[in-house]
Formats: structure tokens, C-alpha cells, sequence
């Protein structure tokens, strides 16, 4: 009997019609390319490969990436550069609310690399950001996607303290998967990660959090991931299809249909949610501007 054929080996399934990607066609894609070029900011769109990165883009809208890219964990599913990351730049903060500012977003996505080789984890890093944004940009609404900072409490109460109105740190995957999809990131550590926004973050932080589908988890573990979510205190929630990279990582064990993704999508809101996006195409930071944070949690997390 044959060996199984390794990542490497195994040849990327056809892409379903639902998942075909229609690239933009206007000056946005373009002119929110130069100005990234410009301010020399880095953006999960690129560095991850996401797919919806032709559409943002073309709305001219962006999910900036602090703290260089280059991470020092190496997930299976992840397309992020593994390497000895280059020191901060003191200035990125600034940098990234002046894109901010001349992309006038209203709704602004600020994640990182893991940065391990930090005592912080680079937490001090994203309260900068969150800050600097804040300063010249005191009407939009500061969304962070962080890393776990390895559940260190000063870490953590560093970033909520900067008083982002969401604060999102991703799951990824089931209980079971976890050791064979994440780096370091442990399944319990990202919940106790959730647990802790709430109830060390500021009155008023929303807390979010997304699983990646299609890398082998059933139904029934699903369900259980998005219940410990809710009891973890998570308020939103993101379930999308994963998509293999390149050869070198984790290959698709299954292709989530649309209407699947609906009926998971119903289940999560049955379960307490106050927001959730499902479907095929969604990531953690797509179309994050549709969940509405009430107007009184625009001065920072804190109820008026």
C-alpha cells in the first residue's frame, strides 16, 4: 500500500464557482496600493495572501500589519513570513494613522505578527497604534486582531487599557486540530486570552474571535468551539473557508458549501453572538465595518 502523499505532494483541489474571485475594476486597487508604498506599511492582505484583498483594495480599505512581516511562530495554515523579525519601527504607529486618516476609514483594523522575541509580545506596539489613531482620528472605531502575548497579564491589560472598541483574537480552529494547525498557540490559552478582554478590558470592549472551516473539524466540535467561545464571553464571531497558501501547508479537507455556512452561521447566533459573519469568503477583518458599534463607544470603550 502507498504512503499517503505529504502537503507537498498533494495537488490543490479545484476551486468550487462560490470561491472564484472577481478582480477589481477601478482606481482604488491602485491608489490604496501607492499609499501603503508610500507610508511603507505592511497589511495582512499581502503578507497572508488573503483572497478578499482585490475587493478591499478596491474599496480602498486595508487591514495593516504592525510590527514588520516577519513572525517568529510558524502555523501550518498561515502564509506570513517565518524569521528573526527586524526591530520595531518607532514610528509605525503615526504611520498607520496617517493612512488611516487619508484613506478615511471609519472602521480600522490594526493585527500583528507574533512577537515572541519581546518581553511585551509587541503588546506596548499595539496600544501605540491604538493611540496614535485615536489622536488623529478620534471618530473612527479601532478594531485589534492580536496574537495571544502568551496570556501575559500585563501584556494584555497594556492593549486594553489603549481602549480599542473590539478586541479579536482568533481561535483558528477545533479543540482536536489545534496542535496540528497553530504554533505555539494553545486552544485553551486563546480562550482564557477572550475571557480576560472581558473582564480586564475597559465597559464596553466587544470581544471577537474566528474559526477557520474545511481543515477536518466535524460538526459536533464546531458546535462545541463556538459554545466555549460564548462561554469564553466572545460577543463576535467569523467562520470562513480555509484556503491552502501553497503546497507547504495544510491542505483543504473539505470545500464548506454556501448554504452549510448558513445553517453554521444560524447556530452561532442562536447561541448569543450579538454579530456574526459566515461564509465561504470571510476573514477575520472582511467586511468588519458592518457590525455597528453604538455611537456612545466612540470616544474608547467607554460607555457614555
Amino acid at each position: 500500500m502507498p504512503a499517503p502523499l505529504t502537503a507537498e505532494q498533494k495537488p490543490r483541489p479545484r476551486l468550487p464557482e462560490w470561491l472564484r474571485i472577481r478582480l477589481p475594476g477601478n482606481d482604488s486597487f491602485a491608489s490604496t496600493r501607492a499609499l501603503l508604498n508610500e507610508l511603507k506599511l505592511h497589511t495582512v492582505c499581502e503578507s497572508a495572501r488573503c483572497p478578499n484583498h482585490w475587493e478591499c483594495w478596491g474599496k480602498g480599505t486595508a487591514t495593516f500589519m504592525i510590527g514588520g512581516d516577519r513572525c517568529t511562530r510558524a502555523c501550518s495554515f498561515c502564509a506570513v513570513s517565518t524569521a528573526k523579525p527586524l526591530p520595531l519601527e518607532a514610528d509605525e504607529p503615526f504611520r498607520v494613522a496617517e493612512a488611516t486618516k487619508r484613506m478615511r476609514l471609519r472602521h480600522v483594523v490594526i493585527t500583528g505578527v507574533a512577537r515572541d522575541d519581546l518581553a511585551d509580545g509587541g503588546a506596548d506596539h499595539f496600544a501605540r497604534s491604538i493611540e496614535a489613531v485615536r489622536s488623529l482620528n478620534p471618530g473612527t472605531i479601532i478594531e485589534v486582531l492580536t496574537p495571544d502575548f502568551n496570556s501575559n497579564d500585563a501584556a494584555l491589560d497594556r492593549v486594553f487599557e489603549a481602549a480599542p472598541h473590539i478586541f479579536n483574537h482568533n481561535l483558528e480552529t477545533v479543540r482536536r486540530l489545534t496542535p496540528s494547525v497553530r504554533s505555539r498557540a494553545t486552544y485553551d490559552r486563546s480562550l482564557e486570552v477572550l475571557q480576560k478582554a472581558k473582564s480586564r478590558g475597559r465597559s464596553g470592549l466587544f470581544t471577537k474571535s474566528g474559526l477557520m472551516l474545511g481543515l477536518g473539524e466535524t460538526e459536533t466540535e464546531l458546535f462545541e468551539a463556538m459554545s466555549e467561545l460564548r462561554n469564553a464571553g466572545c460577543d463576535i464571531l467569523t467562520l470562513g473557508q480555509y484556503l491552502q497558501p501553497s503546497l507547504k501547508h495544510l491542505p483543504v479537507a473539505e470545500f464548506v458549501s454556501p448554504e452549510t455556512f448558513k445553517k453554521y452561521g444560524d447556530q452561532a447566533r442562536s447561541l448569543g453572538f450579538v454579530h456574526v459573519a459566515s461564509g465561504p469568503m470571510v476573514r477575520s477583518s472582511y467586511h468588519a465595518d458592518e457590525f455597528n458599534v453604538p455611537t456612545g463607544l466612540n470616544s474608547g470603550g467607554r460607555s457614555e
